[in-house]
């Protein structure tokens, strides 16, 4: 087999990470991994950046307050769209902090008010708390509740390898039992769409690429998904009717099929997508612009794709409002 492609920043990277001592992340509990995730933050991504409003939220959830935090490039707009963001971390690790810093780029980028849910984590709350959780944020947003100051028409939601798959699974919920108002864009970075099998990059990836087969492993084991559900696995659903997509891999990832066959099976449903693969690089990169530079090529690249598949799919909602 052909060695693969490996940019040399990640590589840079991926040694700086072999060299580091201590224990690897699958190999501690779930709080001690999670302080991991938040100390490698300032090594691997810029600062936040300046906002015009980052605001704390408390969403009402079917388990109590979901922590939720608004950022948005400007103090006020006029009523449109807002995304709604849900962190990776493999459904254990990851928070509001972890991915600040992509969030706010998001905001400042898309030009909208972007609102990052933290949704309950496992081992302590295992499936499907989170999908639960996610869904009722989506739904709270979708009524643009005082709390937000802003009136929303439409919503986009996005996130990344866990909350990619989280994003997914919301987008199928809304569009089974439509909210106040539409889901009109998704946009999945490297998600798990597909537990229910092993496509062959989990095997060609298993090691060596930061995620591993191994952490994926203790990910799942603290999940306790049902893997062939379609809130776990949401590419064995029907995805017809889902809405416009910009579907993101990396080509260095174990679960990079996964978001392949995802990006394909929306385009047989008849669902236009967008797919972008960052080639030489790895999962989590939208997080690591700092230690790998070129990732903020495939992020800028990614978000202006998102950018204009948003604009066409607000301005066909807009039609069909005047056609009513």
């Amino acid at each position: 087999m052909i060695d693969p492609f490996v940019r040399p920043d990640a590589r840079q990277f991926l040694d700086y990470l072999a060299a580091m001592p201590g224990p690897k992340m699958h190999e501690v509990d779930a709080p001690s991994a999670r302080a991991l995730y938040t100390m490698m933050k300032d090594v691997a991504d810029p600062p936040v950046g300046e906002l015009g409003t980052m605001l704390e939220l408390a969403i009402p959830g079917p388990a109590g307050d979901i922590p939720a935090r608004l950022f948005d490039p400007r103090a006020g707009r006029e009523p449109g769209p807002a995304v709604i963001f849900f962190h990776g971390g493999g459904f254990v690790i990851g928070d509001l902090d972890t991915h600040a810093s992509f969030t706010a780029e998001m905001a400042r980028v898309l030009d909208l008010p972007v609102i990052a849910v933290d949704y309950r984590l496992a081992p302590e709350f295992p499936w499907p708390a989170a999908p639960d959780d996610c869904e009722a944020a989506a739904r709270w947003v979708a009524r643009s509740p005082a709390d937000i100051g802003r009136s929303v028409t439409s919503l986009i939601l996005a996130g990344d390898s866990a909350g990619g798959n989280l994003t997914i699974v919301t987008a199928a919920a809304l569009r089974d039992s439509p909210a106040p108002v539409p889901v009109i864009a998704h946009a999945p970075f490297y998600p798990a769409t597909d537990s229910s099998r092993e496509y062959p990059s989990y095997s060609q990836f298993a090691d060596g690429f930061l995620l591993t087969r191994d952490s994926m492993d203790w990910f799942m084991a603290a999940y306790r998904a049902e893997n062939e559900h379609v809130r776990t696995s949401p590419l064995l659903g029907d995805l017809g009717g889902m809405p416009p997509a910009v579907v993101v891999t990396a080509s260095l990832d174990p679960i990079r099929d996964q978001g392949r066959a995802y990006a394909a099976a929306l385009a047989i449903a008849g669902v236009p997508v967008v797919f972008r693969e960052a080639k030489g690089n790895i999962h989590g990169f939208i997080t690591l612009r700092k230690a790998i530079p070129s990732s903020v090529g495939d992020v800028a690249a990614a978000l202006a794709a998102l950018k204009d598949v948003i604009v066409e799919a607000e301005g066909d909602r807009v039609m069909a409002q005047v056609a009513e």
